[in-house]
């Protein structure tokens, strides 16, 4: 009986162990404004950087920056080097809070969004980029509804489920079977 149940505590063990850093997603560590700062004059760019290497692919890199009333500010596509994101900036208008949502592909093949939020103490002269529909067809744009729909576990996950019920669950049954 004993010997049975050393294979179920060890997978057992194996599942409520800590992620290792290879198994973890890559994370926003800082950005330029940085979150929640003041700035006086706008911005000629924001800069977001990551822990780890950002895929290259207008595909894969969405960043909008907005004020209150939702309108766009961003001039021109967002740029990869290495672990940072950078996306050009027109002069902001009015001053308030502006929001920069981020969608972008880490090394690790997975989707990574969230924002960042700075205040614009001074009014520039800016004007807001024409109002334009989501970056690309059919994909919600950071910030919008349905923005990080679908970002369930990976597959790797499940499929390493179903090994360890198939490492346990087929000893067990084949020893059921020989007592019968």
């Amino acid at each position: 009986m004993k010997r049975a149940l050393i294979p179920l505590v060890l997978a057992g063990l194996t599942m409520l162990g800590p992620a290792t850093p290879a198994l973890a997603h890559d994370t926003l560590v800082g950005s330029t404004p940085a979150d929640k700062s003041t700035v006086d004059t706008s911005p000629s760019t924001v800069e977001l950087k990551f822990a780890e290497p950002v895929q290259q692919g207008a595909e894969l890199t969405t960043v909008v920056v907005t004020d209150a009333q939702r309108d766009h500010w961003e001039n021109g596509p967002a740029a990869v080097k290495g672990n940072s994101v950078e996306v050009p900036l027109r002069a902001l208008g009015a001053a308030g809070v502006y929001t920069v949502d981020y969608r972008i592909m880490s090394a690790d093949g997975h989707p990574v969004s969230g924002s960042i939020t700075f205040t614009l103490s001074k009014p520039d002269s800016g004007t807001p980029a024409t109002a334009t529909a989501s970056p690309r067809p059919g994909v919600a744009t950071p910030g919008e509804p349905g923005a990080g729909a679908g970002q369930g576990l990976p597959i790797w996950v499940w499929i390493l489920g179903a090994v360890v019920l198939l490492g346990i669950g087929l000893p067990l049954a084949l020893r059921i079977g020989k007592r019968r």
